[in-house]
């Protein structure tokens, strides 16, 4: 992300839409309009004020259209770059850029999803590929398998390291009142729940849900002015490595490493100053694989990491304290809801799952079958 400075833009306003299962007959661009509304409520600015219009789906071919038609906005600055969940981190970065030249000044970033009222197949239909759709493969589950099953084979990573994951996610999930999922899980429960795609369970893989929400970024200068209690986007990076999991160059080595590197470099940080991470985590290798590739952990390490609750509550790192998308909601592109709760938590807003001193956090976003990785760093006033 050349040419990007490091928190030259700031997120004023974060908000869910309905998440969940939602009304009857709802649309992902109500969705995305309600958790504009929201966001700009939360940052205290009115609907005239947008002028930059940035979001993703993949129930719409031409979502920044719709969306702009529905909030009545036609003279908006308007970005749909779509890559799969990690879409909306790279809308910061879009974002952030566009604010520094001017094309617009007050950034609204959405997401709007009915994929569980619709079912998986009407919300994100596959493409036909030659090279693998012959072979009817479960997509995505088994293409996030084969990195598990080659994680476990050159790394001795157990079924039991993965199901630490999705543990973690649940006893954070019950501290999140708006989470999809309350009841405790235990390890025994993963390992027992019904299979899908070797080696994962139903419970290695994220939650079906409806759901939506939006961000709301501006300069910094005017996030000061405005007294606002701004979140900082100090670093940036991109990796797209592929597009289908038979031309991944390695399963257990993901574009995080590229992108994490981007971001670091233009924060002038390290794994070692985060205090608080947002993975995402569509299946629990990807907790394990982000850890080890944004330097958390050495790698190979991550499942060996993870054991013993290290992340979870009571743990030495926080990592998806709002439960993830194992627990707290997934409405098949997760990516915008790390960023609602990274401001959160750098915010002190979240409760029983505040992290204490949650000055900096790191969040990253995962589109397609591993394939575009997106790295954000954010912090709060005392990091500039």
């Amino acid at each position: 992300m050349n040419g990007l400075t490091r928190g030259s833009a700031a997120i004023i306003g974060a908000a869910e839409s309905d998440i969940g299962a939602v009304a009857a007959l709802m649309s992902p661009i109500d969705l995305m309009a309600q958790g504009v509304h929201r966001a700009l409520e939360d940052a205290g600015l009115a609907l005239s004020d947008v002028d930059g219009v940035f979001c993703a789906t993949s129930q719409a071919r031409t979502s920044a259209m719709s969306l702009v038609e529905y909030l009545g906005l036609p003279d908006a600055y308007t970005d749909s770059t779509i890559v799969g969940g990690s879409s909306f981190e790279i809308h910061v970065a879009h974002a952030q850029a566009a604010l520094a030249a001017g094309l617009c000044s007050v950034a609204v970033v959405a997401y709007g999803s009915t994929q569980r009222t619709v079912g998986r197949r009407g919300a994100s239909p596959r493409e036909y590929n030659p090279y693998e759709t012959p072979f009817k493969p479960f997509l995505p589950a088994s293409a996030y398998a084969m990195a598990a099953n080659r994680h476990m084979h050159e790394f001795g990573t157990t079924r039991e390291h993965m199901a630490e994951v999705a543990v973690a996610a649940r006893a954070w999930a019950l501290l999140n009142p708006a989470a999809w999922e309350k009841k405790p899980l235990s390890i025994a429960d993963v390992l027992n729940a019904r299979p899908i795609s070797d080696p994962f369970t139903v419970r290695d893989i994220c939650l079906v849900t409806d759901g939506g929400g939006a961000i709301v970024m501006v300069g910094a200068d005017r996030a000061r002015a405005m007294g606002a209690k701004a979140v900082y986007v100090l670093g940036c990076g991109q990796s797209i490595t592929h597009a289908t999991i038979t031309s991944m160059p390695d399963l257990t080595h993901t574009g995080a490493i590229q992108s994490g590197a981007q971001a670091y470099r233009m924060a002038g940080m390290r794994a070692a100053d985060i205090n608080v991470l947002a993975l995402y985590d569509a299946f629990t290798i990807n907790t394990i694989l982000f850890l080890e590739d944004l330097g958390f952990c050495p790698k190979g390490e991550g499942g060996r990491f993870v054991s013993g609750g290290h992340i979870g509550p009571k743990g030495g790192l926080a990592v998806n304290t709002n439960g993830g998308g194992l627990s707290y909601c997934h409405p098949g592109m997760y990516g915008l809801f790390l960023l609602i709760e990274a401001v959160r938590q750098l915010r002190g807003e979240c409760g029983a799952r505040q992290v204490p001193r949650a000055n900096t956090a790191i969040v990253q976003g995962n589109g397609g079958v591993l394939s575009a990785q997106a790295t954000v760093i954010l912090g709060n006033a005392s990091t500039l």
